[in-house]
């Protein structure tokens, strides 16, 4: 079938991307699905920094590629071998489609999924090939086995979670990365306690879900930390106790002496280096510091080897917020439907293909809150 699209042809193109236009809005074709695979009709895609340093080139992808890994949409045609979903289920993607056979899925960290990881690098589905062409036959990669920009996908079933069909398009999209990321961060990979101190370094779409989740969680201090001044007022909207402006002099030095000398858990959801760098050091002795950041390959830090032992110190990784998507996305979205995790709150500019590039520059410069893709 042929459907409209948003495809990266070249990674690096020069900001600003409403004169670059590095998405460029094509129709191709679109396979339909084969076994254990669902046909969905996209209807909302966030705009997640995660698109932006493929489009970027900082974490380059292979191109041509449907960009988007972040949405919500309908089922149309379900493949052979498919169970558990039906035509016109609701469903959210996830961009890690889990084979539950590899060690990583056995040991119930699906999001470490290693098929599914080798497919994300490629490009293509888990079962390794592709859905997406152009006319000519040329090959289209898919972006992290979603390609969400497009009006239809072809999604393994295990990368698909079905979702209460009273949730708005826009904010359930948000549950597939965004939320999941975030608020998994904080409830699966830290596990914070009522009363523990938390600080959030970065307060993008993944570090606004992180700050719901710490209040949702009983955090007795919230520290939230960004160079944006807007970020930091919605950051006190949402429950921070304080903020802190990172161009401030002695920025570290006044998040210390507010944390009575640093937090339990210090969260990077920045995906810049400089930005773990501060998470790190404003975590207490025998704290732990979350990398949930994404940034490029080359990015490098370093951490003194002594305040690691002498001080106990942990650093962890949190990919994909540990989560499993069949059991935490529904129970996320409870937690919305009880105004404990107010989603809806986060959304921003609501865009449309035209619009797509310039949202991205919007993304870039770090004002906006989670842009969506309506369809």
């Amino acid at each position: 079938m042929k459907v409209k699209a948003a495809v990266l042809r070249e990674c690096g193109k020069p900001l600003p991307y409403v004169n670059s236009l590095p998405l460029s809005i094509e129709e191709v074709e679109l396979d339909p699905p084969q076994s254990g695979e669902v046909l969905v009709q996209i209807k909302a895609a966030g705009l997640c920094h995660s698109d932006l340093v493929a489009i970027n080139g900082e974490r380059a992808k292979p191109v041509p590629m449907v960009i988007g890994h972040e949405a919500s949409g309908s089922v149309s045609k379900v493949g052979p071998d498919v169970y558990g979903l039906a035509v016109g289920d609701h469903v959210v993607p996830v961009y890690v489609a889990n084979c539950g056979r590899c060690d990583m899925c056995q040991e119930g960290r699906p999001a470490l999924c290693q098929p599914a990881t080798i497919a994300n690098k490629t490009g293509t589905l888990i079962d390794g090939t592709t859905r997406l062409h152009s006319s000519d036959g040329q090959i289209i990669f898919h972006h992290s086995g979603v390609a969400a920009f497009s009006e239809y996908a072809v999604i393994s079933q295990n990368a698909l979670v079905r979702i209460d069909p009273e949730i708005p398009f826009e904010v359930a999209a948000l549950f597939g990365c965004a939320v999941v990321t975030g608020v998994g961060s904080v409830v699966n990979t830290a596990n914070v306690k009522p009363g523990q101190s938390v600080a959030i370094v970065g307060l993008g779409g993944v570090g606004l879900n992180a700050l719901l989740a710490a209040v949702m969680s009983g955090a007795g201090q919230v520290v939230a930390v960004d160079a944006k001044e807007k970020k930091l007022k919605i950051a006190s909207q949402f429950g921070a106790h304080n903020t802190f402006n990172t161009n401030m002099e002695n920025c570290m030095d006044e998040i210390l002496a507010v944390t009575d000398g640093g937090v339990h858990f210090a969260f990077e959801t920045a995906g810049v280096s400089p930005a773990l760098d501060l998470a790190y050091k404003i975590t207490r002795r025998g704290g732990t510091t979350i990398v949930a950041g994404m940034p490029g390959p080359e990015a490098l830090i370093m951490l003194s080897h002594l305040s690691l032992s002498a001080e106990e110190r942990t650093i962890k990784g949190s990919y994909m917020g540990s989560c499993v998507p069949i059991r935490d996305i529904p129970r996320y979205i409870g937690l919305y439907q009880k105004d404990c995790l107010p989603i809806d709150k986060l959304l921003g500019d609501r865009v449309g293909f035209d619009g797509l590039n310039e949202a991205f520059d919007r993304l870039d410069s770090g004002e906006s809150l989670r842009q969506v893709l309506i369809l």
